[in-house]
Order: structure tokens, then sequence, then C-alpha cells
């Protein structure tokens, strides 16, 4: 790396006050007898300018803020000389201007690829992307975009102005000022680092940034299944005719204990989600709006009755529609009536498939696959293991092992 002499000044021009009354600070560089001036996008109160340490005096709120805001400036403009030293030829005070300054407008920065990203994500929703996923994007957007203007006062930042703390400080703006959730604030940071690594393999970063960044803890949490009790408490409840949203809410629950859909999918399913084997059973196989993963169940005969109770030739899907938000309601009124303890939503419909497959005795890779589950590991979490499961299978090891030794004997 070659030796570069380079020093930055710090001055406010007092010509230029604000309706506020502060005076924008200036900079200038100077690399080897060149220099170049350039606009911090900073100002200050001229009466707490230091003019000898180029500093905010006092504790104040303001300089404090503005002292932070300069360190973050003048390391980005030795980390821009640094960047330029590392590269074969000479630079002057004007290329290190370019580089720090003026690469927000002509080098890829980070609000810019993450914008490219989303795009893309965009044109495939629908086709191996959520509109989901592409809504954890946009609020990610959202957010940094916020918090890059908040603590640099800056619309974007190129990636030679990242540093390890970016990322820490970015977590605590979206904790405490913002009041996120934890799983919120984790699926934010990880896309930071996607876009960080993206930007490294496409060489817009000459550093991967963020690589040893640790996201927080995930929270795991225990999928909420009915116990076959309440499952058939809810199954047998019976409900006045004229109560004819609370019915539909009812039997697209049972629906999702039956088949394992979430809500997204059941309210979409269409007559052409059905097929009929070679035995000639009929089958529901359709690609999750979630994962787009593909789900298959062979339907059982409860499945089939509820189908054929909402069968209408003149609606294109195989439930009548009804919103997330009334499924939700009325789901309320049926865990008051019937007494049962466990919270009565939709989606525990989805996770009692998946534990009472289990306690039927379904092997978790089946289970998988009905599910739409790329990975078995996620089946695991959904498909609990119950008591009763443990001791059958315990049961069933203690006969096989019983049968093994009265053979082992009859052969003496």
């Amino acid at each position: 790396m070659k030796e570069v002499s380079c020093k930055v000044l710090l001055y406010l021009k007092r010509s230029s006050l604000t309706a506020s009354g502060k005076a924008p600070i200036m900079g200038r560089v100077t690399v080897n007898r060149t220099m170049a001036q350039f606009g911090c996008k900073l100002t200050c109160t001229p009466a707490l300018w230091n003019v000898r340490e180029r500093r905010l005096s006092n504790k104040s709120r303001e300089a404090v803020e503005t002292n932070a805001r300069i360190e973050k400036l003048l390391l980005g403009i030795h980390e821009s000389v640094k960047s330029l030293s590392s590269r074969p030829g000479g630079f002057d005070a004007e290329a290190v201007k370019c580089q720090y300054q003026g690469s927000l407008e002509t080098r890829m920065t980070l609000l810019r690829l993450l914008d490219r990203y989303i795009e893309g994500l965009r044109s495939r929703v629908g086709i191996d992307c959520a509109r989901t996923t592409l809504s954890t994007y946009v609020y990610t957007r959202r957010s940094l975009e916020a918090f890059i203007r908040r603590r640099f006062g800056l619309p974007d930042l190129a990636f030679g102005q990242l540093n390890e703390q970016f990322i820490r400080e970015y977590q605590d703006f979206t904790q405490t000022e913002q009041g996120y959730a934890l799983q919120t604030v984790r699926h934010y940071l990880a896309v930071v680092k996607k876009i960080c690594r993206l930007a490294f393999k496409e060489g817009h970063s000459e550093k991967l940034h963020f690589a040893y960044y640790k996201l927080p803890r995930q929270v795991e949490t225990t999928p909420k299944a009915l116990s076959r009790a309440s499952f058939e408490k809810i199954r047998d409840l019976d409900i006045p005719p004229q109560q004819g949203s609370l019915s539909l809410s009812r039997d697209l629950f049972l629906f999702a204990c039956y088949t394992g859909t979430s809500y997204a999918d059941v309210s979409r399913l269409t007559g052409e989600n059905l097929y009929t084997d070679e035995s000639g059973a009929l089958w529901l196989k359709y690609r999750r709006k979630k994962t787009y993963y593909r789900a298959r169940v062979k339907l059982l005969p409860e499945a089939l009755a509820l189908l054929d109770k909402y069968r209408d030739a003149e609606r294109e899907t195989l439930f009548p529609h009804q919103s997330a938000d009334v499924v939700k309601a009325n789901m309320k009124g049926p865990r008051g009536l019937i007494g049962i303890p466990e919270a009565l939503t939709y989606h525990a419909g989805r996770h009692s498939f998946g534990t009472l497959a289990i306690s039927a005795g379904l092997s978790i890779e089946s289970i998988a696959k009905m599910m739409g589950h790329a990975n078995i590991s996620t089946t695991q979490d959904y498909a609990q293991i119950t008591e009763q499961k443990i001791s059958e299978d315990m049961d069933r090891l203690i006969r096989r092992r019983a049968r093994r030794q009265d053979e082992s004997q009859s052969k003496m």
C-alpha cells in the first residue's frame, strides 16, 4: 500500500446561516498538495464550534450527536483514502472526495442495491416469491432509510462507509426507537446482511460486511395445537343455521385440522387443486402461498364432506370467501361456548393436523409432504410428539425386543 499524506480540515461557513441560525460545516481534504472542498451535510450552532479542536464544545445533545457524525465522516474519508491507496496508480484530493461523497451518486449504494433486489422480488411474486416475503424487504427498506437519515443525516450510504458498529446501532434503533419485536428485528437484520453479501459478491463492496455478526437468537415458540378432546368438542358443536358466518369459520378450521392447510392457502383453493388417483381417491394438491412449495394430501372422508357441503358450481373457490379478520373474530365464540383451555385460532388447525397425524402413527416424512414443508425440521416443530405417542413407540420397541428374545430362545 502506498504512503499517502492526507489531511482533513473542518470549518464553519458562517456566511450561510440556516433559518434556525445554524451554520453549515464544510470540509477540505488535502492529499499530496492537492485540495478539494466539500459539504459535510452537517450544521451546528456557531457558538458551540471549537475552531482549534474542529468539534463542538460542551456536552449538550447537539454537541454529542454532531461530534459523533463528524467522527463517522472522518472515518469514511480515511476509509476512502485506504481504498484508493490499494489500487494501482496515483490519486488526488478530488478522487478522495468523489470516492467518499460522490459515491452516493456514482456507485452502487446500500439502499440502491436493496431497491434493485426488491424490484427483482416484485417481478417474481406468485412465481417463486410470496407477497409476504416482498413485504418484509419493503418494510426493511423503510426502516433502514429512517435509520440512515436519523444517524448520519444522509439519504443513503456507500458500502465503504459501513463498519461493524453500523448493524449494532441499527438493531438498537429498530428495537428502542421503532419498537419492533425481536422476531421482526431479526428479519430486518438478516436482510441487511444478505444485501451486503450480494454487494461483496458483485464487487460493489471491497469488504464482506457483518459476516461474523450473529443475529439475535430466534424466540422458540411451541406450536399451539388442540388436544383430541378439544378438537372433538369444536367438531361436535351444534351451531344454529342462522349463524352461517360462525359455521363457515368453524368448518374452515376443521378443514385445516383434516388437511393441514393455512388460511392463506384454503382461501384460494379451486377445483383445479383436486385430483383423482387411479384408485378413485381424491387428493388436494397446491403450492403454498408462503413458500411456494408443493403440498399434497389424500383427503379424509370428513374433508370430502366439508367440500360437498359448500360445493357451488358458480363459485370458483372451493369455499365461500371469508376475510381473515372475520375468521379470527368468529373463532373466539366457540371457545367460550364449549369451554376449551387452548386459544382458538385458525392456524391452530394446521398445528393440530400435524400433531394428530403423528399420534395416528404417520411418519414425519409423509407429514412434511402433506404440509408442504421444504425442510423436515419445520415439520418436527409443527407436529408435537405427544406423551401418548412416546408411550406407544416405547411399547412397540419393548414388544419387538421381546419377540427377538423369544425367537432366540426357540432356536436354542
